[in-house]
């Protein structure tokens, strides 16, 4: 049994630090309660900021930003997902043979490297890295555009690339990685810390704001490592500024995330200096999640001749999405009396339920902890170690049941989301059915080609019309469901 927390305990350490009033405190359940750390952190979080008597009930929260959805789904992610879609490639010389390699051995890698290949548990390349390696590793090297999903390998293809690159024996950066935050340079430095622990020759530093790279500076030293990974903001600052290491020195500028640095104020036009710093034989890579005119743009830009590789994003559809939607005219009694129904006859693997305010879903957490569920619960009030957590412990299945906003409507992939509940109808901020939000939430069930199962609840007419509104905008059926009869839920799962 997953550890607990007293709730009492827990509300009385925010009456403490938000002066919640008697009246406040006097709504919330007083006894009984065992909520796991990660539930209680949340909804403890949820209400450092504002009494709970004065959460705006119409408050929503926004979804994650690019960086933020890109963040949580490396963390996340564990192993490789299964891409059935075609790799297609574009050579820059179509008269070149095309190679794929099948085993890392066939690509004559230092053994050092292949041991730390073989430890973060690579049996044999990914679909991408099969088309991807053999064109990073030519001799002479050549440029590379590369557009593929998270978790399909791509950050330990060019990784593995950079490592590859590198003569140890000398001592000044040679290679030069960008990430759109400090915390994206951080999982790619994880990746190569894993992959170069046999490899110990070779070392690597952060070019990232808070770094100490000043007393380099006053000491006219130089950076000594081989590979830098860092933000392009920062990175130009050392080059330029501070002058801390050559950039006539670079041997290959990696871009990982560019549909996500081009969403990033500024790191355009910094990336872009940076570049006309470097060599014209500089070896030139780029990696992005989708393939879209302004990645394009911008690669064209930095990337001259540039080998293409596209892998097609699994597109949100719902195709493979069962859809049903459910009166609750007792309101949130009612949809509480609905969702505690589906829980207790369906066998699934996790489930995500969508409210629209903050003050649903923290009540609703309240409620099922109450009546004895392990539940986790995600604000856009929890900083990103909390978001972090609570995710890590849903993914592994620690609470099955997460409760949120719209705040991982898009951007987070967990595989073993069967069901989406939508417990409230989603709307813009004219109160109109918001389309776009619908397909990104029930997107997080039946992902990657995966069966997935949605159930919308609806508490009045209006409901109901935004929801006929939504079902006629995709030309897809949404189906009532009578959550009283129990074997009609159980046929939910033929």
């Amino acid at each position: 049994m997953a550890d607990t927390v007293n709730w009492i305990q827990a509300v009385y350490q925010q009456e403490r630090e938000v002066q919640i009033t008697q009246s406040s405190a006097a709504a919330w359940p007083t006894s009984g309660l065992g909520f796991t750390p990660a539930a209680a952190a949340g909804i403890t979080q949820s209400l450092r900021s504002t009494t709970l008597a004065t959460i705006d009930e119409d408050f929503e929260d926004s979804p994650l930003t690019k960086a933020e959805a890109s963040l949580f789904t490396k963390i996340l992610r564990k192993k490789l997902v299964d891409i059935y879609s075609e790799v297609h490639v574009v050579q820059n010389d179509p008269s070149s043979p095309l190679y794929s390699a099948t085993t890392f051995e066939e690509l004559n890698l230092h053994p050092n490297l292949l041991k730390g290949i073989y430890s973060m548990k690579f049996s044999k390349p990914s679909k991408i890295q099969e088309k991807a390696l053999p064109l990073l590793l030519a001799d002479p090297p050549q440029n590379l555009i590369a557009q593929s999903q998270s978790g399909t390998g791509k950050t330990a293809a060019f990784v593995l690339a950079m490592l590859t690159r590198v003569d140890a024996s000398k001592p000044y950066p040679q290679i030069l990685c960008l990430s759109p935050t400090f915390d994206l340079a951080q999982q790619t430095g994880k990746v190569l810390q894993q992959m170069a622990q046999y490899f110990p020759e070779i070392k690597m530093k952060y070019a990232v704001r808070g770094s100490r790279v000043f007393q380099h500076r006053l000491s006219n030293e130089k950076v000594t490592e081989h590979i830098l990974i860092g933000t392009a903001g920062t990175t130009l600052d050392w080059a330029v500024k501070y002058r801390v290491f050559d950039p006539k020195l670079i041997n290959m500028f990696v871009l990982d995330e560019g549909d996500v640095m081009i969403d990033t104020q500024g790191q355009q036009d910094q990336t872009i200096r940076l570049h006309r710093l470097l060599r014209t034989d500089c070896q030139n890579v780029l990696f992005s999640a989708t393939y879209s005119e302004e990645v394009m743009s911008f690669a064209n830009k930095i990337i001259s001749d540039p080998n293409i590789i596209r892998l097609r994003r699994s597109e949100e559809s719902l195709d493979n999405i069962k859809q049903y939607y459910v009166w609750c005219t007792a309101g949130d009694e009612g949809k509480y009396t609905a969702l505690t129904n589906i829980y207790g006859v369906l066998t699934i693997g996790q489930c995500i339920v969508f409210c629209r305010t903050r003050k649903s879903a923290i009540w609703l957490a309240g409620k099922m902890n109450k009546d004895g569920h392990a539940v986790a619960l995600l604000t856009g009030q929890s900083n990103v170690e909390q978001r972090i957590a609570v995710l890590n412990r849903f993914r592994e299945g620690s609470e099955r049941l997460l409760i949120t906003t719209n705040l991982c409507a898009r951007g987070i992939d967990i595989d073993q989301v069967t069901l989406v509940v939508n417990y409230d109808i989603p709307v813009d901020v004219n109160h109109e059915p918001d389309c776009e939000t619908y397909l990104h939430r029930i997107g997080r069930s039946g992902r990657f080609g995966k069966s997935g199962l949605a159930i919308n609840f609806v508490d009045s007419q209006k409901a109901y019309d935004n929801l006929m509104s939504i079902q006629n905008h995709f030309k897809r059926v949404i189906s009532e469901l009578d959550t009283d009869d129990p074997d009609e839920i159980e046929k939910l799962q033929n």
